[in-house]
């Protein structure tokens, strides 16, 4: 699910692509029971915004919105292929694309962000060689399939399929994937790996199943059902980049590097996005940014005997708390800072509604919480807000603290957290960190000594209006392959 005026912005979008909807099942979310739900983000041409993906649906501002009836008259011929398509697919699954699946999923192919050593380690390019050869051998007519990999960089699987008449060569179609994947994290629950492929039902658990080992197998896939069915089609592209998950660093030099290739796309469908059924298609329109830095605060040389230093010496962890104070509120979660909130556009409030009331609760995600842990959003449509329009902070790691087994009466010289910090659509990721810095950094507590390091920004996202042949398109595509309309 989660874009054309000029016609070559898709792939400038796809230049500041980064951040995730959230946790899937089968990949981050491990230990719970549900699957991972990964949809499209359909980018086609509009005015320049800034980029990203929250798995729902574009509609348009300047026309009263259709009613689902309209989309009713989706043609027998459109149907009958719909259903030849999905005959197809659904065929080859089990024995075509299963097996592969699987096996890529039992590939540690950590992204560089958290394997320094990944080119050493050879999972990288492990995973793309298994895409490849998949991709390779499926009877997709036109079809070529390589690894590109400039120097320094992680590299990325690119494919092109030619089109299926030439006088349809000048339509372009370029579907993103990636390939790398988050590390674990913790243990997982009895039965389950995070590199061991293990189906449950209907359920496939292991380690960047649904983020998003799926999208080659998918695209390539699609591709040959088109052809089998002699659907005609204009030239297809598959682009499947191996950083994602470090923030896109090298997807940029890839775009410019194979951009005599890629051309000019009429449309870009990025593989890596969530939905909240599997009953109709889901089309993402809004993505947070994000912005990730680690706060280091100093206040030793070495560490000390708690009971000489104790009381005496402000402990480094306490001055962490109260720099974190500065920007979030303690008790309720807040941001405090306006440089960190972003006004929510009356249109996506109608969509956040429409979607609360046909789904509730559900619309904002299930989560493996302990029991009796109180959800923040007392109804649907705020707990959906929250998760989509709304800034937030995690602290994702630390440094500086022992385990509990070596944790002695010792005051500790150093706390470093890791802290990322959701933004909400049409926040600027520059104007956040300036002001973030200058909350974390300016007149520390008793004068500790404060290092913030950041990483690359990733802005979010909030879709341009539907083109309409593409509103259209998707419209009859969901009525055609589920009997229900898109949804977003």
């Amino acid at each position: 699910m989660e874009h054309k005026g000029p016609t070559a912005y898709p792939v400038e979008r796809l230049r500041h692509r980064r951040a995730h909807p959230g946790s899937l099942a089968g990949s981050e979310d491990d230990c719970s029971k549900r699957s991972g739900r990964h949809g499209v983000i359909l980018a086609h041409g509009a005015a320049p915004r800034s980029h990203a993906p929250s798995a729902r649906r574009a509609r348009h501002r300047g026309r009263p919105r259709r009613a689902t009836t309209a989309l009713v008259g989706t043609s027998r011929a459109t149907v009958e292929r719909a259903g030849l398509l999905h005959d197809v697919v659904r065929a080859s699954f089990e024995h075509d694309v299963l097996p592969d699946l699987c096996a890529y999923t039992e590939i540690a192919c950590l992204s560089s962000a958290f394997d320094s050593s990944w080119r050493e380690n050879g999972e990288i390019a492990r995973a793309a060689e298994l895409l490849r050869g998949w991709c390779a051998s499926r009877a997709v007519p036109g079809a070529a399939v390589e690894i590109v990999e400039l120097p320094g960089r992680s590299p990325v699987l690119f494919a092109e399929v030619d089109a299926s008449e030439p006088e349809r060569a000048r339509s372009t179609a370029l579907v993103y994937g990636h390939l790398d994947k988050q590390p674990p994290l913790g243990r997982w629950r009895e039965g389950l790996e995070p590199f061991r492929a293990v189906r449950e039902g209907d359920r496939l658990y292991g380690r960047g199943t649904a983020d998003d080992g799926y999208a080659t197998f998918a695209a390539f896939q699609a591709f040959g059902a088109l052809a089998a069915t002699a659907t005609p089609h204009g030239r297809l592209l598959l682009l499947v980049e191996s950083g994602e998950e470090s923030g896109s660093p090298d997807l940029a030099s890839y775009l410019d590097a194979l951009s005599a290739r890629i051309g000019q796309p009429d449309l870009v469908v990025c593989l890596d996005s969530g939905c909240v059924t599997y009953d109709r298609l889901w089309v993402t329109t809004s993505l947070r940014g994000n912005i990730v830095a680690t706060l280091r605060v100093d206040v030793l040389d070495h560490g000390v005997h708690s009971g000489s230093a104790g009381g005496i010496v402000p402990s480094s962890f306490q001055v962490a708390r109260a720099l974190l104070g500065r920007i979030e509120d303690a008790q309720t979660g807040e941001m405090l800072l306006p440089e960190l909130r972003a006004e929510v556009p009356r249109h996506r409030r109608d969509e956040v509604e429409l979607l609360a009331a046909g789904y509730g609760f559900d619309a904002a995600g299930a989560f493996p919480t302990v029991d009796g842990l109180q959800l923040v959003g007392d109804d649907p449509a705020e707990r959906i807000l929250r998760g989509t329009w709304s800034p937030a902070l995690a602290v994702t790691g630390a440094d500086g603290l022992p385990a509990l087994a070596d944790a002695g009466n010792v005051l500790r010289p150093y706390t470093a957290l890791k802290l990322s910090i959701r933004l909400p659509p049409g926040c600027s990721a520059e104007r956040a960190m300036d002001a973030v810095g200058a909350a974390l950094t300016t007149d520390p507590p008793h004068g500790a000594r404060i290092q913030l390091t950041w990483e690359p920004p990733g802005d979010g996202w909030d879709a341009p209006e539907m083109a309409p042949w593409l509103d259209d398109a998707v419209g009859q595509a969901s009525l055609a392959c589920f009997g229900a309309p898109p949804r977003s």
